[in-house]
């Protein structure tokens, strides 16, 4: 079957794969296929680069059809859909697994309740969210007499933020919102720095703009110079900022983070890119980040239906920050009618096309300047409006943001580094 030799290929080109997988040999229907996966898991465990040459090594070709076979499943990879492919072979090994119960029940007359239980289990493919309350119990029996350590995400050196939020948390969603040029692209790249040096990896998904034009604004930031001048550092940029940038881009390189500029991406394949890069760094905790809602594809047109496409979007957004066990910030407009209002403060139904974003986002975060309008004004506070906060209080905190850099600073004008 094609899945089969999809998900064996996509394996062999990338190897990483194998860690993650919740697909056991048993749920191939091929023979030679349940094979190739055990002894594809063999040589994964002791670290070895699966490949033509370990599987000749460790198995006997023959039994699998032989060396030319593998070569001839690499042409089915395709990583972008391993999920896609795990989720396939799940479902046939269900039915599968639906007859082969129902036929046995039938043929030793089982009981009602051992049909459905055993149903039920075979349901059970992935044993990875199992929790026993005997387990979690013996877990937190000592809590009442022993100081336990603050559990706190990634910190955004906001400090009226971080007093409500505690930082961001694992499995958390959060939709930053905000009117175009409000700045919230400079708050993401702000809070992607602050994680980066808490040794967090930053994988940011920039749907809008290419990574040169991030990494400009990045360095600018950091480095407080102005935007205008980044145009041409040569000819803009003073002697004594000159000498500042080095140190600029050296302090900004301990950041790690990884860009993906690619327009039109789905969930899926960030998915299947944030997996990868994971790997290449494994001593770091991810935190994703996405400019932002409104350009990700959805995997249905629903007819045009915006809020049925933002729906689906927003709900596989929570599943990947629940999958990955990582804070996932994504960013989204606001509609128009903000602009109609009196009191332009921003509220949570203003989110465009919102579907279900208010009911799947643990955190929502709304942005607010006064200057934006009204130009005459010097201040340059940003109020961060928390509008919902699953697990902690709402309310507003403030910063400094300035336009002109992008840098934001605390409310005591103290450089956030």
């Amino acid at each position: 079957m094609l899945a089969e030799k999809a998900l064996l290929g996509t394996f062999l080109k990338e190897n990483h794969l194998l860690h993650d997988t919740i697909i056991r040999p048993e749920h191939f229907a091929e023979g030679r296929h349940r094979l190739l996966m055990q002894l594809m898991k063999n040589i994964h465990s002791k670290s070895r680069a699966v490949d033509s040459i370990t599987l000749a090594l460790e198995g006997d070709p023959e039994r699998y059809g032989g060396l030319s076979y593998i070569q001839g499943l690499l042409s089915y990879a395709n990583p972008v859909k391993f999920e896609g492919y795990e989720d396939i072979l799940l479902e046939k090994w269900k039915e599968r697994e639906k007859r082969n119960i129902l036929t046995l029940a039938a043929q030793e007359d089982w009981e009602i309740d051992r049909v459905v239980s055993s149903l039920q289990a075979m349901n059970q493919a992935r044993v990875d969210d199992y929790h026993s309350i005997s387990d979690e119990i013996m877990n937190v029996f000592d809590d009442p007499w022993r100081e336990s350590k603050k559990q706190s995400g990634s910190l955004t050196g906001i400090k009226q933020f971080d007093a409500l939020t505690n930082g961001f948390q694992n499995g958390d969603l959060t939709i930053i919102a905000a009117r175009p040029s409000m700045g919230k692209t400079d708050v993401m790249l702000h809070l992607a720095k602050q994680a980066g040096w808490q040794h967090y990896l930053p994988v940011i998904f920039s749907l809008e703009m290419p990574s040169r034009t991030i990494t400009m604004r990045l360095i600018a930031s950091t480095g407080g110079f102005n935007r205008g001048k980044m145009r041409d550092p040569y000819q803009l940029l003073s002697e004594p900022q000159k000498e500042r940038w080095s140190a600029t881009l050296g302090k900004l390189n301990e950041t790690c983070i990884q860009q993906f500029d690619g327009s039109s991406q789905t969930v899926p394949i960030m998915r299947a890119k944030l997996r990868k890069v994971i790997h290449e760094y494994p001593e770091r905790k991810p935190i994703v980040f996405i400019d932002y809602l409104g350009l990700i594809t959805p995997n249905d047109t629903y007819g045009g239906n915006a809020n049925q496409q933002v729906s689906e979007i927003s709900k596989n957004l929570k599943a990947m920050a629940k999958d990955f066990n990582c804070p996932v910030v994504c960013l989204a407009q606001l509609n128009r009618s903000v602009e109609q209002r009196q009191n332009k403060r921003p509220n949570m139904s203003d989110i465009r096309d919102s579907g279900s974003v208010e009911q799947d986002a643990d955190v929502i975060l709304l942005l607010y300047r006064e200057k934006y309008y009204d130009h005459s004004l010097k201040d340059p506070a940003l109020e961060l409006i928390i509008t919902k906060n699953r697990n902690g209080p709402v309310g507003t905190a403030y910063a400094l943001y300035n336009e002109n850099t992008g840098e934001m600073k605390d409310v005591d004008n103290q450089r956030i580094i």
